[in-house]
Order: C-alpha cells, then sequence, then structure tokens
C-alpha cells in the first residue's frame, strides 16, 4: 500500500465515509462540506459560483507590508478596517544595508499607530504562528502576504495572495473567485514511532505536485487518523499544503483543538467543523499514516521526494538523477556535486542541521528532537545543528521545559523567532555541502548561496526527527525510524504575557494625526502608465524551464532588504536566471519613452511600419516567457519589478499559481497563455504586436490574434487572455491596481 492515494473521480460523504459518487459534481450545493460553509458565510456576493469574499484579518511581514502600506496609501486608505497584523520575521537581520531593515520596522509601527494595526517587533513570532496563536478561529479566513498561509487544522481557511488582494481587502473591496474544487484528503491509521508532520506533508506534496492535482483547489482534511495527531503535527502537515499548488485548506474539528483553543485563551473561538452527510468532493486522497516512512526531499523542491531508505540504499544513483535536473536548472551558471556529500564509507554525509520557522519551530518538534538529543552529542565535526522557535510563548515554553537546556547540552545552538533558513537569509552553508531542514522550501538559492560568484549549496528537506537522528550519528543520514529513543509527548503551556507586553495592538484606534516614519529606503511606487489601445512586447527573457519559481523571478536573501524601494529592487529581477534580463528591458524602456518624440527609435519606428502600427496608440514593453512561472512565494515583487522596469506581459502555457497570475493582474502585466502544441520558439529580442487589447480586454475578449516579430519575419501568435473579472479588466486597461483607484473606480461604501 502507497503512503498517499489518490482516486481522481468525485466521492461523497455516506455514513461518515467517502464512497464513490455518480451524480454530478457541479449540480452539488455549495454548503455540504467545511470548505464551501465557511466560503458561503464569506461571500459578500449572491452568485455561489463566482465569489465576492471578505476576510476576518490580514497578516505581513517585514518584507511585503511597506510595499502594501505604500499602495493603499496611494489609493486612498483612512484606516484598517479589519485586524492586519505586521510581523518582523524576514529582515530582521539589521546589520544588512546598515538601516534599511530597522527603518522598515519602524514604519510599521508608525503605520499600525495611525491606521489601527497590529504591530509585532523583530523576534517575538513567525508570522504564521502569530496568526495561530492570535488571529485563528474556526470558521474564519485569513488572508496573508505571504504562500504559506495555511491555518486549516484551527478550522481557519488561509490564503496567501500577493499584496494587491490585501490592498483591494484594506480599501473594503473583496478577493473574487470562482468557487474552487475540494478534494477530500482522508487521513487513517496511526503514526509510527520517529514519524513527524514533515514526512506526512513530503509524501503528500509528491503525490499531488508534479501533474498539479491539486492545484487551485482546497484541501479538506478528514479521517480517523486525525485524532491521533496533537495540533503541532496537524500544522506541521497544514502549513506544507502550500507546496502542492493548492489554494487553501480546512480540517475537521474536534477535542484537541477545542483544548487547544483554551490554552492559548481564545475558547470562544472554537466551533465544531465537520462536512455534511452528503457532502461531496471533486476528488479524494488517502493518507494512510501506517505506511508512512521517514523522508528526505532533495534540491531543488520539496516534491522531489524519497524515503531516507531508499536515497541510503542507492546515494549514488539518487544523486546523480537529482544533479542532472538541479544542473540543466541552474542553466550552466554553476556545478551542483551532490555525490560529494557521499563519504568513503559509502553513506551521505549532512554538513548542518536547521529546524526552523513555521513548520518546523514548533514545540512538539523541538521537544521530540530533544527527546532524540538527550544526553548524546552532535560532535565537534563538520555538522552543526540551528533550532529556531517558531515564536517566543514556544520559546518560553521550551526554556521552562527543559527542552532548551537538552538540545544545548548536546551541541545545538538556540536562536531567536526568524524565517532566514526558509528563504536565504542566515545559515547559508558552505558551498557544494548538504544542509538538511525541517523548513518550508529548498528551492535553489534559498540557501543564500550566489550562483553569479560560483556559489551553489543543497538544501534536503526532513523532519526534525530524522535531522536530530542524523545528528547524533555526526552528520551521517540517519531516518529517526532506525534508532531507538523514549518520547513522551509534553503539551505545550501557551503564556501570552511576551505578546501582551512587546507587541502594539492598534486595531480600533487608529489616529490620523500620527506622522508615518520614513526611511532613506522607503519609496514611493514611481508612476506606472495606463494601456493604449495596441500593446508591443519585446521578448528581454525566455525561460524553458518546465517550472518557474517566484525567487528566480525576484530572489530572496539580501534582497530582500530593498524590498520597499521598488526601484532599486527591479535591478535584481531575474538576477539569478537570466541576469540580462534587467539591461534588456531597461533598454525597452528608453525605447517606449521615444514614442512621444516626433521620430521614434530608429529600430522601434521600423518595426511600428512593418507591423501597421501607429506610435500614438502604441504601448511599448518587456516581456518575459517562461512555460510555467509563479510557483512558490506570493511575493507581489515577482511582478512589480518587471512593472517598474517597463513590463507590460507575460506570456506562457499556463501559471503555475493563482497569486502569480493575481500579482501580474494587478500590477498591469496582461497574463497572456498559448498553446503547448503551438510549434513556436521565442528569443530574446523578438517582438509580439497585439492589435486592439485595449478593447478587446474591455468588451472580454479572450482570444487575440497577435503577430510575432521575429528575425525579420512575421507570422501569426494566437495568445488567450481567459478568465479576466470585470474588474481585473479595469486593473489592466488602466495600467496597475493603484491607477485603477486613482481612477476613482473600486470605492467601497463606507
Amino acid at each position: 500500500m502507497a503512503m498517499v492515494e489518490r482516486y481522481s473521480s468525485p466521492v461523497m460523504m455516506k455514513g461518515g465515509v467517502p464512497v464513490p459518487f455518480s451524480g454530478r459534481t457541479e449540480n452539488r450545493p455549495l454548503s455540504d462540506s467545511i470548505t464551501y460553509k465557511i466560503l458561503k458565510a464569506h461571500n459578500r456576493g449572491t452568485d455561489e459560483k463566482n465569489m465576492h469574499l471578505s476576510f476576518d484579518a490580514l497578516i505581513s511581514h517585514d518584507i511585503t507590508y511597506v510595499g502594501i502600506i505604500q499602495t493603499a496609501r496611494a489609493s486612498g486608505l483612512k484606516e484598517f478596517p479589519i485586524p492586519y497584523a505586521l510581523t518582523n520575521c524576514h529582515n530582521s537581520l539589521c546589520a544588512v544595508g546598515g538601516t534599511i531593515n530597522e527603518d522598515d520596522h519602524a514604519f510599521g509601527l508608525s503605520a499600525a499607530k495611525k491606521y489601527g494595526g497590529i504591530y509585532v517587533p523583530a523576534n517575538q513570532a513567525v508570522i504564521h504562528q502569530f496568526a495561530r496563536e492570535k488571529l485563528a478561529g474556526c470558521g474564519k479566513m485569513i488572508l496573508g502576504s505571504d504562500s504559506h498561509t495555511r491555518y486549516g487544522c484551527y478550522g481557519t481557511m488561509g490564503v496567501g495572495e500577493g499584496g494587491g488582494e490585501l490592498v483591494k481587502q484594506l480599501l473594503k473591496n473583496t478577493y473574487d473567485i470562482t468557487a474552487p474544487e475540494v478534494v477530500l484528503v482522508w487521513v487513517t491509521g496511526n503514526i509510527p514511532h520517529g514519524i513527524g508532520p514533515h514526512d506526512v506533508a513530503l509524501a503528500l506534496v509528491k503525490e499531488t505536485f508534479p501533474d498539479a492535482f491539486v492545484k487551485n483547489k482546497v484541501l479538506e482534511f478528514a479521517g480517523p487518523g486525525i485524532a491521533g495527531m496533537s495540533m503541532d503535527y496537524r500544522i506541521g502537515i497544514d502549513v506544507m499544503t502550500t507546496e502542492t499548488s493548492c489554494l487553501s485548506s480546512v480540517w475537521v474539528t474536534d477535542d484537541t483543538v477545542k483544548a487547544w483553543y483554551e490554552n492559548i485563551g481564545r475558547p470562544e473561538d472554537y466551533a465544531a467543523l465537520t462536512p455534511d452527510e452528503g457532502a461531496v468532493y471533486d476528488a479524494l486522497l488517502t493518507v494512510h499514516l501506517d505506511e508512512m516512512e521517514s523522508m528526505i526531499a532533495l534540491p531543488f523542491h520539496p516534491s522531489r521526494a524519497y524515503t531516507i531508505h531508499e536515497v541510503q540504499s542507492d546515494p549514488e544513483g539518487i544523486f546523480r538523477a537529482a544533479e542532472e535536473a538541479c544542473n540543466k536548472a541552474l542553466n550552466g551558471k554553476v556545478t551542483l556535486d551532490l555525490c560529494r556529500n557521499i563519504g568513503s564509507d559509502g553513506k551521505v554525509h549532512c554538513a548542518q542541521g536547521i529546524i526552523a520557522g513555521c513548520s518546523g519551530g514548533m514545540y512538539d518538534n523541538l521537544a521530540e528532537a530533544a527527546a532524540i538529543l538527550n544526553g548524546e552529542s552532535i560532535g565537534n565535526g563538520e555538522f552543526d545543528l540551528s533550532v529556531y522557535p517558531a515564536s517566543a510563548p514556544v520559546n518560553r515554553a521550551v526554556l521552562q521545559d527543559g527542552i532548551a537546556e537538552t538540545l544545548l547540552d548536546a551541541g545545538a545552538v538556540l536562536k531567536p523567532c526568524f524565517c532566514g533558513p526558509c528563504f536565504g537569509a542566515g545559515d547559508t552553508p558552505a558551498n557544494n555541502t548538504l544542509s538538511i531542514r525541517h523548513t518550508t522550501r529548498n528551492f535553489a538559492n534559498r540557501e543564500g548561496s550566489k550562483p553569479s560568484d560560483g556559489q551553489i549549496a543543497a538544501v534536503a528537506l526532513m523532519d526534525a526527527r530524522s535531522i536530530a537522528a542524523t545528528a547524533i550519528n555526526g552528520g551521517i543520514l540517519t531516518a529517526a525510524t532506525d534508532i531507538d529513543y523514549d518520547y513522551t509527548p509534553k503539551a505545550y503551556e501557551y503564556s501570552d504575557t511576551i505578546y501582551e507586553k512587546r507587541c502594539y495592538y492598534g486595531f480600533g484606534k487608529a489616529d490620523p494625526n500620527a506622522e508615518l516614519r520614513f526611511g532613506p529606503n522607503i519609496t514611493d511606487w514611481p508612476k506606472m502608465p495606463r494601456m493604449k489601445e495596441d500593446l508591443l512586447l519585446e521578448i528581454c527573457a525566455v525561460i524553458e524551464d518546465e517550472v518557474t519559481t517566484t525567487d528566480e523571478l525576484i530572489p530572496s536573501g539580501e534582497t530582500s532588504s530593498y524590498r520597499s524601494n521598488p526601484v532599486r529592487l527591479s535591478d535584481f529581477a531575474l538576477s539569478r536566471r537570466v541576469p540580462e534580463y534587467v539591461g534588456l528591458s531597461k533598454q525597452v524602456r528608453a525605447k517606449a519613452e521615444t514614442l512621444n518624440d516626433p521620430e521614434p527609435e530608429a529600430g522601434l519606428a521600423e518595426d511600428l511600419r512593418k507591423l501597421g502600427a501607429k506610435s500614438d496608440r502604441v504601448s511599448f514593453g518587456s516581456c518575459i516567457f517562461a512555460r510555467k512561472p509563479g510557483d512558490g512565494s506570493a511575493r507581489e515583487q515577482a511582478a512589480s519589478c518587471q512593472k517598474v522596469l517597463g513590463g507590460f506581459g507575460n506570456i506562457c502555457y499556463e501559471y503555475a499559481t493563482k497569486r502569480y497570475r493575481s500579482n501580474c493582474i494587478n500590477w498591469g502585466i496582461v497574463p497572456f497563455t498559448m498553446e503547448r502544441d503551438a510549434q513556436i520558439s521565442f528569443h530574446a529580442g523578438d517582438r509580439v504586436f497585439v492589435p486592439g487589447l485595449r478593447q478587446g480586454i474591455l468588451s472580454g475578449q479572450e482570444e487575440f490574434e497577435a503577430k510575432l516579430l521575429s528575425g525579420g519575419t512575421i507570422r501569426d501568435l494566437p495568445l488567450q487572455c481567459r478568465g479576466l473579472t470585470p474588474e481585473e479588466r479595469l486593473i489592466l486597461t488602466e495600467g496597475c491596481l493603484m491607477n485603477y483607484y486613482a481612477a476613482g473606480y473600486g470605492r467601497a461604501e463606507d
């Protein structure tokens, strides 16, 4: 039996278990599943198929909140209409870039005072742990500007989106989606000793991500196996559902959830959530806990998962295959050598272990890792181990319960609440070494290496239990299921004292007279041009990888320090994937400025003549082609940087996530698609002309007969831009979301 099995046809809850459903899912009532009960309760419209959702709370961290507030401020923001928490867990290394990170924090506190927000100082909590402890509630919905906004096991539907969608909520507008499909995740069996939540999560991601089985759908967890899971175990699985590319998640609630809300002092936020008898789901995933094994996900994606036993039995064969795929993605800029981490003894030797963030830094993970490390040593060799509790209350609990002492006595280093190991801002391993991490992602360069300088390192995802087992073996890859250890679960005793004394709670207390505090790196968005009647694009980057992540579109790591300066940040766009992109885009932007001159730039004028286009009717900008862009982070800068550089379009076969496509729309970048069998190859410098685009978009047209000018020849290029809402059409034609509001659209009634 497999660890995770799929059933691609609809199922129905009958007698408390899922059975095949032979009816038509489109005829079902949208009120039977937990998912649709929550969505209906948050739908401000009357159409159950096309929903207009309002959220109960918002949350952002210090990579995103400055830009969001600046956008909302430029669009008429007066005060935060719902609780909005600003956490400081990403740009917390204040030595990077001088004062600019702490300047962002000062801005955040001043914004919380002016607009009535919640401010969480640096190192108090990672974004999602604060949301769990202070914002979640059964039946609620939370929108966050971070892709791992997942609180389903607390009965809260979390959605991670780019900043533009939060701006809409701040201006009392809605999050508009077509009613999503819902996949039932049926959990059975008991958890084997040594198996942690990351093992289950990686098995689930492996089964669902490669063929987009649950893309943009909601995962609804139920089944008898859930009863044996602690809350930390459940959230360890739930937070990783982002890596399946689903839209959101939600779980049944029970006495364990009730006890958790009582522990954190919010018993009123508990409610029993369960699907109705007869609830219908579009597909089924069955998780067999009894079959779970210790897992490891190799670079550069959480779905590239194997059992640790598989890697132990054939490390060279598996590493060679991973190297081939990774080095193809690295495009020859640097070479990943995983096999160097195989010792003369034939075993895999790891150089670093990290347990951190919203997936790893939970109390239960630290407690069980400490049980494995109790009385042991990680040794004085190459291997080191760092541990980051997810919040100050978790940190307090591990100190109080002796867990921290056990970890420190074994040689681990206890560090503050910080998301850095998840995105490349801290703990960068040595070149071409293997780091094993209980964190959310292992994309290329998220460990902090710089390929442009000839550097690369490998991050493999593992559960905290197997990381601890590896640690006591001096870094030799070890499955937690293969060692003997005693562990008696301890209850996490939450204390609100630290939050109460350090966090600013200003919701409902907006002070319009308060001054925003700016730093030299905090700048306004540059003026964005409106779309003219016709669109001319120049291809400035061609990416033939099957999937392109947002980390490739705008790198994470130290570049995060410049998130509050749109122009400076744009210089990093595609810098680790297509370094020439920025220069080419700036050339296009300079040529576009000559369209207002009596004579446009000579080459541009000649191409306009060939295409029969008139300079006064044309918007001219840069464009990227990628097969499937936008996997990973919700960060809107993946799109906004393109716009700052003069971008007007993306062309692809499909978008990896809804959130990246939404980011493009909110920044006035037309999200074109084309058929995979079109037999068209793009090259840097090619130009694409789309006549009548503005009017076509406004009228609801979804098919466009474009022209491709390549190598002096012109050919037809059928493009699509499907599924735009009326609001999205106006956002695109106005040039971006800020322009849309400035033009007087979308003003919600007070």
